[in-house]
């Protein structure tokens, strides 16, 4: 069977579902939102709670999850907990989806006009 020059190696069904669980925690619209604020650089729980409107409970308990994730991290100044970005590979797969559906949208927008 020929290969597609982009094809990845074979991955094993361990290792799927743990990119499936990665990709879980992404789709908590939360999630997105503490990601989204973080891209502007550094913040507090506090900040991020400002940022997003949500709770301090909800934010610390979706941080927990990106830190879990290797999304975020954290560090300790005193009696804050600050909050970055840990792998900046997640700005670009949120970037990149974010591009290609405003493309997707746009195209769909088109098309109900000229219908």
């Amino acid at each position: 069977m020929a290969t597609h020059p982009h094809s990845l190696p074979h991955i094993s069904d361990e290792a799927l579902s743990m990119i499936a669980s990665w990709f879980r925690v992404l789709a908590e619209p939360s999630r997105l939102r503490i990601l989204r604020a973080l891209e502007e650089g550094e913040k507090t729980i506090t900040d991020l709670v400002a940022a997003t409107g949500t709770t301090q409970a909800n934010v610390s308990r979706h941080v927990q999850s990106l830190a879990e994730a290797g999304m975020v991290g954290r560090r300790k100044e005193g009696l804050l907990t600050i909050c970055f970005i840990a792998d900046p590979t997640i700005t670009e797969l949120c970037d990149n989806v974010c591009t290609n559906l405003q493309k997707r949208f746009a195209a769909r927008s088109k098309q109900l006009g000229a219908g």
